[in-house]
């Protein structure tokens, strides 16, 4: 089946936000091979034919003497491939995939996000700290409520003073509550948009981008509703910090 640019865009960017540590020579694992196969068929609907040899002759060989080799090949192939998919993806989806590192792309991304917004975001992310506040909340445009619902164990201890300080700070020009859940009940990282549109963060915000590729992704109305209704009744149910 052929895909749309967008489609082909959106998995080529999972792809590699999912893409191996490849730790050295060794057996490959069944993971592994489920990796290498989901990207030479990707690979094969978005490269030439050229590169759709090279990477096929660089799967079968990665586990050898040339690993390093073939693991680098595999690599400039796909993001090659990404590359080109963006280019033919609609301009409302490019930029979603950040590369290891992109720590700055990432802030732009999530400001793309966000600076649509004229009534609420809601940020989910059990790990949330400081940094969701210092360094990404702050580009939510004035005047509009922010929500984080975090988790009561594992987010940070630097959230709470952060809290309080832009809520002393801000008052009602940046109105913000942050809530709690219980250990282990959040299981995405969300953006959400005046109760309407949501985007899927692929790290928490502490350390996004930092040493792996992620993703910030906008998606589809029919699954951006379930969201809304389950979380609203997290947010609900949530404890204040």
């Amino acid at each position: 089946m052929t895909l749309t640019p967008e489609a082909r865009y959106l998995q080529l960017g999972r792809l590699l936000a999912e893409m191996p540590d490849w730790v050295g020579e060794g057996p490959v694992s069944t993971e592994t091979n489920a990796w290498l196969g989901r990207a030479a068929a990707l690979v094969e609907q978005s490269a030439d034919l050229a590169d759709t040899i090279a990477f096929k002759v660089a799967a079968q060989n990665i586990n050898g003497v040339l690993h390093a080799r073939n693991v680098q090949t595999i690599k400039s192939i796909v993001y090659a491939a990404l590359g080109r998919a963006e280019l033919a993806a609609p301009a409302s989806v490019q930029g979603a995939f950040i590369q290891a590192g992109g720590t700055f792309d990432a802030f732009v991304a999530f400001g793309h996000a966000v600076e649509s917004a004229t009534t609420a975001v809601m940020i989910v992310d059990p790990y949330a700290d400081a940094i969701a506040l210092t360094d990404f909340a702050i580009q939510v445009p004035e005047g509009v409520s922010l929500r984080i619902l975090a988790d009561k164990e594992y987010h940070k201890p630097t959230l709470k003073p952060a809290t309080e300080r832009w809520q002393v700070q801000h008052k009602t020009s940046r109105p913000l509550e942050v809530r709690l859940t219980p250990k282990k009940t959040l299981h995405d990282r969300l953006i959400f948009i005046d109760d309407e549109l949501v985007w899927t963060l692929g790290q928490s915000l502490n350390a996004i981008a930092a040493r792996a590729p992620t993703s910030i992704v906008r998606v589809n109305p029919e699954t951006a509703a379930l969201k809304l209704a389950a979380y609203g009744a997290l947010w609900e149910a949530a404890t204040p910090i």
